[in-house]
């Protein structure tokens, strides 16, 4: 079983800020700062709902069709290598899309930002999982804290962007994005391979 600091690293990486930065603030650009301010808003309350119903309604789901934690732990560290290995391409080959601006409708706009930006499926899939396998309710509390925290940094980010992309500060980012693109692979593995130490088809650490 992962470590809180765990959860909170692996919540981190795949519903935190780090992959929101860039595409919001290429969206985003042409709007005043009034209509940027209600967009993070409406996205973050929105978002925030979305993690935790979702994660909920999944553990739910899980139990009803017999899902086992390591059946669902692979599902998300395969989910989460996919994502994770493309990001890692497209930063070396530089095939980085360009996210197209927002729709002048504010709902549409304010979804737009929330999926897959904000909510992404690799982090719902994450999210279920860690429900899932949570033994005690206390664990699920600590989890909803963190998903809170991972979403008020978000929050931040989106109301923030423009400040936090100037300037070197931009360069800083494209290295940790690097990194964490490549830690996010070795990670996705690390959930398979613990999955795979339930089972006992791996021995023990």
């Amino acid at each position: 079983m992962l470590g809180l600091g765990e959860v909170f690293t692996l919540l981190f990486v795949t519903l935190g800020p780090m992959k929101l930065l860039g595409p919001y603030a290429q969206q985003t650009q042409s709007l005043d700062p009034a209509a940027l301010r209600k967009i993070a808003q409406r996205s973050f309350g929105i978002g925030l709902l979305v993690v935790v119903v979702g994660g909920y309604v999944g553990k739910v789901l899980a139990a009803s069709w017999h899902l086992s934690v390591p059946a669902i732990a692979i599902a998300t560290g395969i989910i989460f290598f996919l994502v994770a290995i493309d990001l890692v391409l497209s930063t070396y080959n530089g095939t980085q899309a360009t996210a197209a601006p927002l729709p002048s409708d504010p709902m549409l706009a304010t979804l737009r930002v929330t999926f897959p930006l904000l909510v992404t499926p690799y982090g719902i899939a994450a999210v279920i999982a860690l429900f899932v396998a949570s033994s005690n309710m206390q664990r699920t509390v600590w989890i909803d804290v963190m998903l809170l925290v991972v979403m008020l940094l978000n929050f931040l980010a989106m109301l923030y962007a423009r400040q936090i992309l100037r300037g070197p500060m931009r360069l800083v980012l494209q290295v940790l994005g690097s990194v964490l693109g490549v830690l996010q692979v070795a990670l996705a593995v690390q959930i398979v391979i613990g999955a795979l130490r339930i089972l006992h088809v791996m021995p023990p650490a």
